[in-house]
């Protein structure tokens, strides 16, 4: 099942801290044709040419036409290359790499079988490393990840790693003394947002029309009971829904919303409004993804000190992976698995963390700073997809409005259950 996330466009432009929605014409050349080695290739990126990961992209591009005389015909093609992928395929004209979201990459040419399995890459060795890539990502990033037709996870190959937790500002000191220590339990929590309360801190910072990242916080409380979200969207009965373990996970979250923890006002607003009130210390948490750091960089105040923690109790962070594909049908798709090796050199991939800011999948490149509590949350020995992969239609059909009905008060913790079990149900019934 093809996962879609609210936030998408953010995740993918917080680099820049605005997502820009851009028409970019991306056209296929037949470059590679007049290579002397057979190593020039066709790449489309899903960056814009003046982003951060573009300019780590092309150093990186540079050095390796400087290294094997290959050319690398590069169009920035922005957030649209996901709609001209499937029809380049279609018509022959796709290029011989392309980078997206691992989502993305799924939903566009993976799951109907149009991905390469790129596990021949993690035999290359890096250059200069003597290592294969096998050892410079780490084998959970794949395990995460569906499989395509021929039972494959490895048609697209990470070299940035996104994940989602509560923000806050560790120097504040109403966080400082409601928080000694990160709470190890959801009553720990609550105890640490009935302290901010009494200190006239809201605990929790909500986009109240974005069930995405509000609908996270249940999400890592079925993780940590055991409930696997894809499974409990699969069942065609909705019995999963009697699972006890679901109706206490809903009943935690009404704890947050009938303990008044959530900023005033948040049902009635829409992002940024509320990303600006976190940054400007109405509250204490904000639930997003690592990409808010960029994205508030240039509003927090002197001496805000960015830090994150887990909903208490649950498992495995989660993570998103950006990274690169390839078609089935790539005329030059040796030479582009080269350059996904050539590209994982740590002299290379820094660039997604010292001028991107963003996160990679080596251990062995610091996060920024301000991401150093994510790097150590996604250290832990598995990772899964947010919602463990279940999305498409199910969300919207299922869970999002109804959660949001939920987050807001209108329904409690039992109704909430209640109607996504008999949404589920018709919801299937309805799918043929």
């Amino acid at each position: 099942m093809g996962r879609t996330t609210v936030s998408a466009s953010r995740v993918v432009g917080a680099a820049t801290a605005v997502a820009l929605a851009l028409a970019v014409s991306a056209c296929s050349s037949g470059a590679g044709d007049d290579a002397k080695s057979g190593g020039s290739f066709t790449y489309w990126s899903m960056w814009r040419s003046d982003e951060p990961q573009a300019k780590a992209l092309k150093a990186a591009i540079d050095d390796f036409t400087a290294a094997t005389g290959a050319k690398v015909t590069i169009t920035w093609a922005g957030r649209d290359i996901a709609k001209k992928i499937g029809p380049a395929i279609a018509a022959n004209q796709a290029p011989d790499l392309w980078d997206e979201s691992d989502d993305k990459v799924y939903g566009t040419t993976a799951s109907a079988g149009q991905a390469l399995d790129l596990s021949p890459v993690l035999q290359l060795q890096v250059p200069e490393e003597n290592v294969p890539v096998s050892q410079v990502i780490p084998a959970k990033y794949f395990d995460m990840l569906p499989k395509d037709p021929s039972g494959s996870n490895h048609y697209v190959i990470p070299y940035e790693v996104v994940t989602n937790a509560m923000f806050y500002h560790a120097a504040d000191p109403a966080v400082a003394s409601a928080m000694p220590s990160p709470p190890t339990d959801w009553a720990g929590l609550l105890k640490v947002c009935d302290a901010l309360k009494a200190a006239g801190k809201a605990c929790i910072a909500s986009e109240g029309e974005d069930p995405w990242t509000n609908a996270l916080y249940f999400d890592y409380l079925l993780n940590g009971a055991g409930v696997n979200v894809a499974q409990l969207s699969a069942d065609k009965s909705g019995a999963a829904w009697d699972n006890p373990a679901v109706l206490t996970a809903a009943q935690q979250v009404e704890q947050l919303v009938k303990g008044g923890h959530l900023i005033p006002g948040y049902d009635a607003t829409k992002f940024p409004a509320q990303e600006t009130n976190w940054t400007a210390g109405k509250a204490a948490f904000y639930m997003d993804g690592n990409y808010v750091t960029a994205e508030v960089a240039k509003q927090v105040p002197a001496g805000w000190k960015t830090a994150s923690i887990l909903p208490p109790t649950a498992k495995a962070p989660d993570a998103g992976l950006i990274g690169f594909a390839i078609p089935k049908r790539a005329k030059n798709a040796a030479a582009a698995q080269k350059f996904i090796a050539f590209f994982l050199q740590k002299k290379h991939l820094s660039g997604i963390s010292t001028t991107a800011l963003n996160i990679t999948p080596r251990t062995d490149i610091p996060a920024p700073a301000e991401l150093a509590d994510v790097q150590k949350t996604l250290e832990a020995p598995t990772v899964r997809l947010s919602f463990d992969g279940a999305g498409g239609s199910w969300l919207p059909k299922v869970l999002n409005e109804n959660y949001l009905d939920f987050w807001h008060g209108k329904t409690t913790a039992a109704q909430f259950v209640a109607k996504c079990k008999a949404d589920q149900v018709t919801y299937w019934q309805t799918q043929g």
